[in-house]
């Protein structure tokens, strides 16, 4: 889940408290702390709402000047189901949370969700299952550079370098200079 800079600008100023996603099954719950490049905002809630359910101050409260340019945006966006966002500003990242480094306890609800985005990734590929292959390598390797994972994988850099995106997309690998490792939520993951 990405938030444009837009966004997180207006949640850090306290304009926009809302966000709309469509998405098959939740992909963040309440009380969940995302660290961003505006500092640390809380996600407060998570809900299923119906599309013609967005009225003009959800649509002001999200950043939109109508319910209906921000009901169409959503359309646009394919299937799931629409889920309305609670954001919060929460002050700014300190140097431990911005490096995640404090370990994490997936709840068995978020382990699900992540296993299934991976096996999502692997069935979608045509060289078959990858993803946790790449997760077990950068974590032997912390710090590895993602020309090296290309190597020892035998596949091009460039496309290499699309597919350890996808895995941070997903907050599973992090990077530090001249390479990337795992995130405390990709640690969490493979530890089980």
């Amino acid at each position: 889940m990405l938030l444009s800079a837009r966004v997180l600008r207006g949640v850090r100023s306290g304009e926009i408290g809302v966000v709309f996603f469509r998405w098959g099954e939740p992909l963040l719950e309440p009380g969940s702390r995302l660290v961003t490049p505006v500092g640390l905002v809380g996600v407060e809630s998570v809900r299923r709402v119906g599309l013609a359910s967005i009225d003009e101050p959800e649509a002001r409260l999200a950043g939109f000047s109508s319910a209906a340019g921000l009901r169409s945006m959503l359309a646009e966006r394919g299937s799931g189901s629409v889920f309305r966002v609670g954001l919060r500003y929460l002050g700014p990242a300190g140097r431990e949370e911005s490096e995640r480094d404090r370990p994490v306890v997936l709840s068995s609800g978020e382990r699900d969700r992540l296993v299934r985005e991976l096996a999502r990734l692997d069935v979608s590929a045509a060289r078959g299952g990858w993803t946790w292959w790449v997760l077990e390598l950068v974590g032997r390797r912390p710090g590895v550079r993602v020309a090296e994972v290309a190597a020892e994988w035998g596949r091009p850099v460039a496309r290499c370098k699309s597919d350890v995106w996808r895995l941070r997309q997903l907050g599973l690998v992090e990077p530090v200079p001249g390479g990337v490792r795992l995130s405390a939520v990709g640690r969490a993951l493979l530890q089980g």
